[in-house]
């Protein structure tokens, strides 16, 4: 029989969101009645009351967190982290509260929309496989621009959409993260991937938008108002 593995969820806010174009950190701005991050983490707890959360923030944010936190009654225990200066960098500080065998979520603190379905295929594939990212299919077109200007059209069919939350087994993301930094480290995936694991894949859901403009604020909010 398989062995129930400890759920960890890493969620990485760490940057300041320079796009939104808004006073506050895009992770603090209000969605749903409450910070935008706060509903990320609930989406996790409605998953697994007892999954342990990491949130990762700018360091000089962190006291505005603790302040919102009083404000809104905001009550699930989690371990607060300063961030990197990249997103390498954030993911490595999470990772040091990691300190069992179990399974690991890297999850986009501003993706609140993702469904429960979502992050149980997640889970559940890296329980049995050791590692799963969420994908969804384009439903445009796609063409490939190289250096030269130059573009081909790309065949969709072999395309995939990368979502997080990204879960592996600890062990296999602990040795990942030892590695030396690259530019090309664009995900969680592509740090494992240097490993020479295979990544596997599940279906994501299309809602699981990552918040980076006002404008997906606005339908971050209607899809809300459509769930409720």
């Amino acid at each position: 029989m398989q062995k129930d593995l400890k759920k960890y969820v890493i969620i990485v806010a760490g940057g300041i969101g320079k796009r939104m174009d808004s006073p506050i950190p895009k992770q603090f701005i209000l969605l749903g009645g409450l910070p935008l991050i706060m509903y990320t983490i609930n989406r996790f707890r409605e998953y697994d009351s007892g999954i342990k959360i990491v949130v990762v923030l700018p360091e000089p944010e962190i006291g505005r967190w603790n302040s919102l936190c009083r404000q809104y009654s905001f009550k699930p225990e989690h371990i607060v982290t300063g961030g990197g200066e990249r997103r390498y960098f954030s993911v490595k500080n999470g990772l040091q509260y990691v300190n069992e065998e179990s399974l690991v979520a890297v999850h986009d603190g501003v993706r609140p929309l993702v469904s429960t379905g979502t992050i149980k295929r997640c889970f559940d594939m890296a329980a049995l496989k050791g590692n799963a990212v969420p994908v969804i299919e384009p439903s445009e077109s796609v063409r490939e621009v190289d250096v030269k200007g130059i573009n081909r059209r790309l065949d969709r069919e072999k395309i995939r959409l990368v979502q997080t939350p990204q879960v592996f087994r600890s062990d296999l993301l602990l040795r990942a993260y030892n590695s030396k930094y690259s530019p090309s480290y664009t995900d969680d995936a592509t740090v494992v991937e240097q490993l020479g694991v295979n990544i596997n894949l599940v279906p994501g859901n299309r809602e699981n938008i990552k918040i980076t403009t006002p404008k997906d604020m606005v339908i971050a909010e209607a899809i809300i108002g459509i769930e409720r």
